[in-house]
């Protein structure tokens, strides 16, 4: 009897070890390798999609204080540091309060001058090419609509969709942003309805310390907006709800 209860206590000691193993590696691949995202709006259509989750790579950029939870204050900058490139979609801490996660596409870079012309995006006073891409059918304040698709194709050969709800939008015609030293100029696919450094006192321009890590690949994506969103009380629908086709898409 007493052999039975020491082969059960070994073995349930052995199981603890396990778990605690388990889990220590997971922390330390989030915290120092791949974080798991989820998307909460619709910002980045049709890229990234509402109830989408992402793993973002924090090797890309290198590590500063916000690639670790609760972002302690050990160190200034970036150690390992890599800078991100144009058309890089990208998790950053806002720079307002340093502590919300945001998520865009890097349009500008230190030095650049990025400006809104008719809807149309201006790097250095050059065009960027935008050129249609048929529709996207999607849930928005409360109806379904179908707004147009453009490609744009940055200057280092990125290719990427954006939509274009509003042809007249508040924000398609600005003025001229000189991106500083150290920051970039982030925007959304979703123009028309994107809070991104257009919105100067929103975001505006986001230090290159705020940068979390880029988007690689979504792993899971389910609807959770529109009148077929996913409802946790009605398991049936599961499976006619969860997005198969975006598993394992890489993210561009």
């Amino acid at each position: 009897m007493s052999v039975g209860t020491k082969a059960s206590k070994s073995s349930w000691a052995e199981t603890v070890i396990i778990i605690v193993e388990a889990l220590a590696i997971a922390m330390f691949v989030r915290v120092f390798f791949f974080q798991p995202f989820n998307i909460p709006s619709g910002s980045m259509k049709e890229t990234l999609l509402i109830g989408d989750y992402l793993f973002v790579s924090k090797l890309s950029y290198g590590y500063s204080r916000f690639s670790f939870p609760f972002s302690p204050n050990l160190f200034s900058g970036r150690i390992f540091g890599a800078e991100p490139k144009r058309g890089d979609v990208a998790v950053f801490k806002l720079p307002r309060d340093n502590s919300t996660d945001y998520i865009k596409r890097v349009i500008g870079l230190p030095g650049d001058e990025i400006q809104m012309r008719n809807g149309q995006v201006f790097i250095n006073g050059q065009g960027v090419p935008k050129e249609p891409a048929g529709t996207f059918t999607t849930w928005e304040d409360g109806r379904e609509r179908t707004i147009p698709v453009f490609e744009e194709t940055l200057p280092n050969g990125v290719k990427y969709k954006v939509l274009d709800s509003d042809p007249n939008g508040p924000y398609d015609n600005t003025g001229v942003y000189k991106v500083p030293p150290g920051h970039y100029f982030m925007m959304g696919d979703n123009r028309d309805n994107s809070t991104d450094s257009r919105f100067r006192s929103a975001v505006g321009y986001v230090p290159y310390e705020n940068f979390i890590g880029r988007a690689e690949i979504i792993f899971f994506s389910a609807k959770v907006d529109g009148p077929d969103a996913m409802h946790w009380w009605a398991p049936w629908n599961w499976p006619f709800d969860i997005r198969w086709y975006r598993f394992f898409t890489l993210v561009r």
